[in-house]
């Protein structure tokens, strides 16, 4: 149950440096707290987090993720994209990084348009949907076409699943709302991101029964992933769950990578855990 150090990590969430943030405007009245509202952790999530890192972005921000990423074996990364920046990275270095959009679906038609376009013209491998930051549940009628485009478009959604770290109602994210997506879109390749909790053996029983549903395990260090869904990898799973880290949102890779040895995976399911499911997923060739 060794850890192979030389695999070439595929990240399903990592990102740049981040420019500054004003988190209350983008979620509007989703955050109420005053802690949240006055912006006094790094991101709404902090308060989950120990020590996260705190990471400013310099003038150059592209040179500086590769950099981390080549000290802990990391080959390509899956970031988000909105800004110039990001932009850069993904199409000057293409072989390294690997973009999704996140979208609103409550944005209608524009918001669609606005992904195809960073697909056609930026060649995005994914997209992304955080339910509880927009107030849309994960079936809702309004998430449909975002569903019905990513098929025709032949990318995967990444999307929140569980209760959310940032203070907000967790009604949109309920795991069991998944099970309708899955049903009605067979060809949707759909990523469960964030854990899942506390619904696991839920999430577990769904990648069982469909597909193209898969699970990566972002925004938990390590220690923390779920018995359930080691277990799951470990057996029926090998080939639906795939690793993501949260450099620099809420982890610091040190961490990440202290951690990662001790996870009991079996030897022949670490690969696929670290690079061959994402890049299956993410047509990362």
């Amino acid at each position: 149950m060794a850890m192979p150090t030389n695999i070439g990590v595929i990240d399903t969430m990592l990102d740049l440096p981040y420019a500054s943030r004003d988190w209350s405007s983008q979620f509007g009245d989703r955050l109420r707290d005053d802690d949240s509202r006055n912006q006094r952790f790094v991101h709404p999530a902090g308060f989950l987090f120990k020590d996260p890192p705190q990471v400013e972005r310099g003038p150059d921000a592209i040179g500086d993720t590769l950099r981390e990423m080549d000290r802990f074996g990391i080959d390509k990364a899956l970031i988000g994209v909105g800004d110039a920046v990001t932009i850069e990275a993904i199409t000057t270095h293409r072989d390294r990084f690997l973009g999704h959009v996140m979208i609103d679906p409550a944005g209608g038609m524009p918001e669609l348009a606005r992904l195809t376009e960073m697909y056609e013209k930026h060649g995005i491998a994914a997209a992304s949907f955080f339910p509880c930051g927009c107030g849309v549940p994960i079936n809702d009628k309004r998430a449909y076409p975002l569903y019905a485009k990513c098929v025709e478009l032949g990318l995967p959604i990444f999307v929140n699943a569980g209760v959310p770290g940032p203070r907000m109602p967790f009604a949109p994210q309920h795991v069991e709302l998944i099970d309708e997506v899955c049903w009605f879109f067979p060809d949707l390749v759909f990523v469960m991101r964030h854990g899942a909790e506390p619904w696991v053996d839920m999430a577990v029983k769904l990648l069982l029964k469909w597909p193209n549903l898969y699970y990566s395990t972002s925004a938990f260090a390590p220690r923390y992933f779920p018995k359930a869904i080691i277990d799951y990898a470990n057996t029926r799973g090998a080939d639906k769950v795939m690793y993501a880290g949260y450099y620099p949102s809420g982890l610091s890779l040190e961490r990440s990578f202290a951690e990662l040895p001790s996870v009991p995976l079996r030897d022949e399911v670490w690969p696929k855990f670290l690079r061959e499911n994402a890049r299956r997923v993410l047509k990362a060739d």
